[in-house]
This record gives structure tokens, C-alpha cells and sequence, in this order.
């Protein structure tokens, strides 16, 4: 099967021949395939300067990754075929590694689908779609979670502000069925309901999962602070691993209601209190009422979503571990995150260093973190490995 073609410029082939997909617009030979007079969303031939064929996908001349390799076989284009049988390969996977359906189970380029992102929830699906290629598509994906899955009810959440990098409207809406006011989930024996319309992004965290496990074998007994909690992921999950008390700071009063009714749901509801406010303005307020904390969990938004927010997001780190730092006891346990892609491992870690040195405190990194395997890491495509945390212990300066 023939597409339009889109040939690349000389000598730009290189990255997508070791394993990525993505395409840049200055990257097209626009002399050759006008990308200007292509739709959003339509099915290309990705071909070299000299004409050989190096796979299949969708363009977009209104993005700056104006197009995404979705197959690297003629006989298997983009079609419903495909999807079906990527979320077939996907779903292997997660049922291989969760014994319950509550994961990430499409993980966009990771998992040969970019521009898509199935969360599961029991006999629900959260699906995100941010590109046009795989909006176009959108009824092949829904046909293609029916065939697999025959889910109860699916949610198109599509209403990420990345979308509007690709011209798309933001928007929420049933695909099929409908959802229940509350989604129902459990994380290592701990339960949870969250919104199912108005949570943050997909509605959970899986990423951080594998992580909170880590987490158990800190909290013990010990006083906790969970920063940027949302629903009570951390929080609840230490209550409920043993933790003598626990503080949950959100800016979101909904998202506290929701910690409360978690923690009640989990029998640890007198174990854990919330404080609604900004993170550095509640912070500097529990410093100051002389406040401390056996360990701190510091898991914020990104604060680093686009290259040239390096500097200002890098500050704002620091400033965040170092408010936190300024609260732990002695001999207390700061665990760290960032899902800023712009943000190496490395750099994360200075950072945490360089707040520690200012607030005259040693850091023995005890254990790192990454995503979890429901959100694989495609070693050619870098920007799938997204998500970093760190176990550290905080001493006095020596």
C-alpha cells in the first residue's frame, strides 16, 4: 500500500534508522513534498533524500514534530489491523506484570502507538489522543479497545493543553458507555477513588507506582510530609504502611476531600490531615510554625515543559527541595521526583545537592527511581524516559 510521500532532507535519516519516529519540519525536503499543502493527520511514506522507504505514519504541518513513524512494515500500515494488534502486544506485557487491571496500558511511542494513551481502571479506559494523526483515528481506536478489551465504558480525555500544538480542540467525552462519578482502584492492597471527570490528567499516577512501594520501608513510624499530593497516593499509601502520622499539602480543596475519603476508605483516616495552599507558601508556613518531619515526598508538576523553561523550572526545584529539606529532622528521609524531561538525572540530583549545601545538610543517595515498566522506556527515543526520583538521607553537614 502506497502514501503520499514525505522525503526527508539530505543526511536526516540517521535518527530514525537507529529507532526513533519522530520527524521535525526542518527536517522535510519541502522542495521535493510540499508539508505546508498536506492535512493534519494524514497517512505519509516516510522516505530518505534518495528516495528509499524507511516506514509509515502521519503528518502534521502545523506542529513542529510534523511527523511520527507509526509502522516500519509496507504490508502494515496505520489501520485498525494495527492497533489492534499493538494493543494486543501491549496488553501481554501489563497482564504479565499486574495481577490487577490498574495500570498504564498504552504508553504512547513505547508501545508503537504515538499520540496515544490508554489508562486502565478495571472495566474502564481513560484514553488520551495528542496528535492529529491518531485523532483522525479515533474511531479505529475506540473499535480497537472494543475488540480487545469490551470495556464497560471508555473516556476520551482529551484535554491536555499539548493538543493545542497540534491545532486540536480541547474536549471530555464518552466514547462509549459512561463512567461512574468515581473511578475505583488498588495499589499494592491499598484502595483509592478519584474523580472520574475532573482528576488531573488521566485521573492517577501510575508512573509513581513502583516508587510508593519503595516508599513503605521508610515510613514506618515515622512523621510524614506529602507535598503536592493530589488524591493521596504517597500519603495515604505511608498511613497505611505505617507512618505515625501524615501531613498532605495540596493547592486543590477537592483533591484534600478526596485524601480524606481515601484515607478513611483505608481505616488511616485519624493518621492523616491536609493543609491547602501553593507547596512554597504552605511549606515556608509549616517551617515557621516550627513544623518537622521524619521524611518529606516532594512529587510536583513539571516544572520544565518546554526547553526554554530550563533556567526559571531549575530554580524552582531547587527552591522546592530546599523548603523541604528545611523541614526533616536530623536524620530524616527526603523523596524526590521530577517528570520534567528537560531535566536530566544527573542535573535533578545536583540540584537536590546544591539546596542541600545551602541549608548546610549532607545527602547519602540511598535509592533511584524511574517510571514504572506499565510505562516502558524506548531506548532510541530518550524523551520516553521522562520520570526520576530519589531516596535520600539528610545529616547534619559533615
Amino acid at each position: 500500500m502506497n502514501f503520499p510521500p514525505l522525503q526527508l532532507q539530505k543526511k536526516q535519516d540517521r535518527r530514525l534508522r537507529a529507532g526513533h519516529c519522530w520527524i521535525y519540519s526542518n527536517e522535510v525536503n519541502t522542495q521535493v513534498t510540499p508539508l505546508k499543502e498536506m492535512e493534519p493527520g494524514q497517512v505519509v511514506d516516510i522516505v530518505t533524500h534518495e528516495g528509499k522507504w524507511l516506514g509509515s505514519g502521519y503528518v502534521n504541518p502545523h506542529s513542529l514534530i510534523c511527523a511520527r513513524i507509526v509502522s516500519r512494515d509496507r504490508e502494515h500500515p496505520l489501520t485498525q489491523s494495527l492497533l489492534v494488534h499493538r494493543l494486543k502486544i501491549a496488553l501481554s506485557l501489563r497482564e504479565r506484570l499486574y495481577d490487577a487491571p490498574y495500570y498504564r496500558l498504552v504508553f504512547g511511542e513505547s508501545d508503537g502507538l504515538p499520540g496515544l494513551v490508554f489508562d486502565r481502571f478495571g472495566p474502564y479506559l481513560v484514553v488520551q489522543i495528542t496528535t492529529a494523526g491518531m485523532e483522525r483515528m479515533k474511531v479505529e481506536v475506540l473499535a480497537a479497545l472494543e475488540k480487545v478489551l469490551k470495556p464497560e465504558a471508555v473516556l476520551f480525555r482529551n484535554d491536555t493543553k499539548i493538543r493545542e500544538m497540534e491545532g486540536l480542540d480541547l474536549y471530555v467525552e464518552h466514547g462509549l458507555g459512561a463512567l461512574p462519578e468515581e473511578l475505583e482502584l488498588e495499589e499494592f492492597g491499598v484502595r483509592f477513588r478519584i474523580p472520574s471527570m475532573g482528576g488531573q490528567k488521566t485521573g492517577w499516577f501510575f508512573d509513581q507506582a513502583a516508587n510508593r512501594l519503595r516508599m513503605a520501608s521508610y515510613v514506618e513510624g515515622m512523621r510524614v510530609l506529602d507535598v503536592c499530593s493530589y488524591v493521596g497516593a504517597w500519603g495515604v499509601q505511608a498511613a497505611v504502611r505505617g507512618a505515625s502520622d501524615v501531613f498532605c499539602v495540596d493547592s486543590s480543596s477537592s483533591a484534600l476531600d478526596a485524601v480524606e475519603a481515601n484515607a478513611a476508605l483505608n481505616g488511616v483516616g485519624e493518621r492523616v490531615a491536609g493543609l491547602q495552599g501553593d507547596a512554597f507558601d504552605a511549606m515556608r508556613e509549616l517551617r515557621a510554625g516550627g513544623e518537622r518531619f521524619d521524611v518529606v515526598m516532594v512529587d510536583p508538576p513539571a516544572f520544565i515543559k518546554r526547553r526554554k523553561d530550563l533556567k526559571e523550572g531549575t530554580l524552582a526545584y531547587r527552591r522546592l527541595n530546599q523548603l523541604a529539606l528545611q523541614l526533616l529532622t536530623k536524620d530524616g528521609i527526603l523523596i524526590t521526583s521530577s517528570c520534567s524531561h528537560h531535566m536530566s538525572r544527573d542535573s535533578l540530583l545536583q540540584v537536590v545537592q546544591q539546596a542541600a549545601r545551602h541549608t548546610d545538610r549532607s545527602l547519602q543517595l540511598l535509592e533511584q527511581g524511574q517510571q514504572g515498566a506499565d510505562h516502558p522506556v524506548h531506548p532510541a527515543i530518550p524523551e520516553t524516559a521522562y520520570l526520576k526520583a530519589f531516596f535520600l538521607r539528610v545529616l547534619p553537614t559533615f
